[in-house]
């Protein structure tokens, strides 16, 4: 027998056992305000690794060397990240900066550079300030630890315009031994499937093989990070890294019961995350799931989902409490999916032990219900749910409405 237990506050990565972890201040934004903004976490045993990375072809510095690691490199040792810089679009200078923070974690933990991953985050086109990371590396190696405090400075040294701190945890009981998860994340703006504005670190005392760390991430990262939207835009600098030590002494492989609590477990951290990530958008008032039933195929369903959680006239009609379910319709419409008018469903939903409430249905408008949706759209987090009627694809969204404070925040930094 095996079943997992959540915490949404988290434990930190650094009392995950092998790892240590710290998160000081080296003033990066030029501030002065004392915000830590340099994070490190280490493990002592070496690491297996798995890493899903942005699209976006500008890719940051340090997202095409994290790539070219995993390529080449079997096992790694931890990661060091900042906030306040993105160092991307940065050219060549970028990179042998990324290089650079490599280097100096390596010298002082006595390792290869190559075993380091680098992270970044922040304003994009402007040169890291070197001299202050190299004096922020020396502290966070030195304040190395192996608690719960250390682990959270760590959390919060990667955020940037988020209000809140993101972690998870999760505990798994198997009949091999108790194995554990814990993770981080930031993000806020710039949040499109495909990954977000988002930088997401997990740990875990488990053993896994690189292939089969490789698969398990992709697939819950399928249904946590790259199921949120905030605005559409996708960022330069989209992270997340799974480190396994094996500290544990547990080794799971495919096809067994821990292998299916372990992926049930990790699932439910990443979709915590995520959550979260969607939940802080920059100056929203609503969280909505769009859930997509019926569809063709799968790639249907999210070219659906997408469509709604992306258009500017739905998000603006859910700020202003308004159940405009034919802007709904229009983003199906043109959303490339597969679907007629005759065989659409749809539902106003206020979670998920609430009712649902119809609006449409093969032709048919409930329009008796119209203060019922009113009602559900003024909620903070509500669902919409359509029915295709062409097949049996699904998919799922989180994404959030529209605000003049959004436009008034991002407008300048």
């Amino acid at each position: 027998m095996s079943n997992f237990q959540i915490s949404e506050d988290g434990v930190g990565c650094g009392e995950i056992t092998g790892f240590s972890a710290s998160g000081v201040h080296c003033d990066i934004r030029d501030k002065q305000d004392g915000r830590l903004d340099l994070s490190l976490v280490v493990s002592e045993c070496p690491c297996t690794v798995a890493g899903v990375f942005t699209r976006n072809k500008m890719a940051a510095a340090p997202v095409r060397l994290g790539r070219e690691m995993l390529a080449s490199g079997d096992y790694f040792k931890g990661f060091v990240a900042n906030s306040g810089n993105a160092n991307a679009c940065t050219g060549s200078a970028g990179m042998q900066d990324a290089l650079t923070m490599q280097k100096l974690v390596a010298e002082k933990l006595d390792c290869l550079p190559e075993e380091i991953f680098v992270s970044s985050t922040g304003r994009i086109g402007e040169k890291l300030p070197m001299n202050k990371i190299e004096k922020g590396i020396d502290l966070a190696i030195s304040s190395l630890k192996d608690d719960k405090q250390s682990g959270l400075n760590a959390a919060d040294a990667i955020l940037t315009s988020d209000t809140c701190r993101k972690v998870c945890s999760a505990s798994v009981e198997t009949d091999l031994g108790e194995i554990h998860i814990a993770g981080m994340a930031k993000g806020a703006g710039m949040i499109e499937p495909n990954m977000a504005t988002m930088l997401a670190f997990i740990c875990t005392d488990v053993a896994l093989g690189k292939g089969e760390a490789d698969s398990l991430l992709r697939e819950c990262v399928g249904s946590s990070f790259n199921a949120i939207t905030v605005d559409g835009d996708e960022s330069t600098n989209d992270t997340v890294l799974l480190f396994a030590n094996g500290s544990s002494g547990v080794y799971i492989e495919p096809d067994t019961q821990e292998w299916d609590s372990f992926k049930a477990a990790l699932s439910a951290v990443c979709g915590s995350l995520a959550r979260k990530i969607v939940g802080d958008g920059e100056k929203i008032t609503k969280v909505v799931e769009v859930c997509i039933e019926g569809a063709t195929t799968n790639n249907d369903a999210n070219l659906a989902a997408r469509a709604i959680g992306n258009s500017l006239l739905v998000k603006s009609s859910w700020y202003g409490n308004d159940p405009n379910w034919g802007r709904l319709m229009d983003a199906l419409g043109y959303s490339g999916a597969e679907m007629s008018e005759e065989t659409i469903q749809l539902w106003y939903c206020e979670g998920e032990d609430h009712d649902s409430v119809p609006v449409f249905a093969r032709g048919e408008v409930f329009d008796g219900n119209k203060k019922l949706w009113k009602a559900i759209v003024a909620k903070r987090q509500f669902k919409i749910v359509v029915n295709l009627g062409t097949g049996s694809g699904t998919a799922h969204l989180w994404s959030t409405d529209l605000t003049e404070g959004y436009v008034n925040f991002n407008k300048s930094e």
